[in-house]
């Protein structure tokens, strides 16, 4: 079995599968005022693009099996096929980022979504206040204040809260 990760410019179609299908861990733990079908609409993803953000994935054996979409060293979306989770994926993808990355990283994820969290935590990031989640969420990304209300962000190395 071989692995990689590599840097894909373009929109292939796995990218929207990944995030749909491992976006179903989310079904009932999103706020059901913010879930929509698909999670990732193609044209969401070609807006995405077009903005500069690039994809991230981990290859195995010719198939793209995790995704992260970034922007500068702004984590936007990362997710792993449900049948390939628990393997390492998700932490290598990220560890291979963080090691390319020379400016701290923030990933914005749903408050309800534990273990997401738990995730990123066990990577090294860690939680920012309530008030310097929403300046964060407000700056870097582009979402309805209801999102804000029920997100959290988190950094990596720390943000200086002073």
């Amino acid at each position: 079995m071989s692995a990689q990760v590599c840097s894909c410019s373009s929109r292939p179609e796995p990218p929207v599968a990944i995030v749909n299908a491992a976006a179903e861990a989310y079904r009932g733990v999103i706020p059901a005022d913010r879930w929509h079908e698909p999670y990732m609409p193609g044209d969401e993803l070609d807006r995405e693009i077009a903005a500069g953000v690039v994809f991230w994935g981990h290859e195995e054996d010719g198939m793209l099996v995790g995704v992260t979409v970034r922007d500068v060293d702004l984590i936007r979306h990362a997710y792993v096929l449900p049948g390939s989770q628990r393997r390492g994926i998700g932490g290598a993808l990220l560890g291979r980022l963080r090691r390319l990355s020379t400016r701290r990283m923030l990933v914005g994820t749903w408050a309800a979504a534990d273990w997401a969290i738990r995730f990123y935590r066990r990577h090294g990031f860690e939680s920012v206040s309530p008030a310097r989640k929403a300046v964060l969420l407000k700056t870097y990304w582009r979402v309805p204040d209801r999102q804000i209300e029920t997100s959290v962000v988190l950094a990596n190395p720390p943000v200086d809260e002073a």
